[in-house]
């Protein structure tokens, strides 16, 4: 199973389906980016991702405030 299967199984349980996923891949074309939406990923983040990259997609999901 990839990552792909992985956000469509949990996009299909009603009980996980308000989870938020984030694509962290090495794969970063036009057409990988198109996988992670067609699976239903809500960011596809390339390698290497800098951290202030993830904490701006945590702050998108509500996950962290700036002070």
């Amino acid at each position: 199973m990839d990552g792909y299967e992985v956000a469509r199984a949990i996009r299909a349980d009603a009980e996980l389906r308000s989870v938020h996923l984030v694509a962290v891949t090495g794969y970063a074309l036009a057409e990988d980016r198109a996988k992670s939406k067609a699976a239903d990923f809500e960011h596809h983040l390339a390698k290497p991702v800098s951290i202030e990259k993830i904490e701006e997609v945590l702050a998108a999901f509500g996950l962290i405030q700036w002070s």
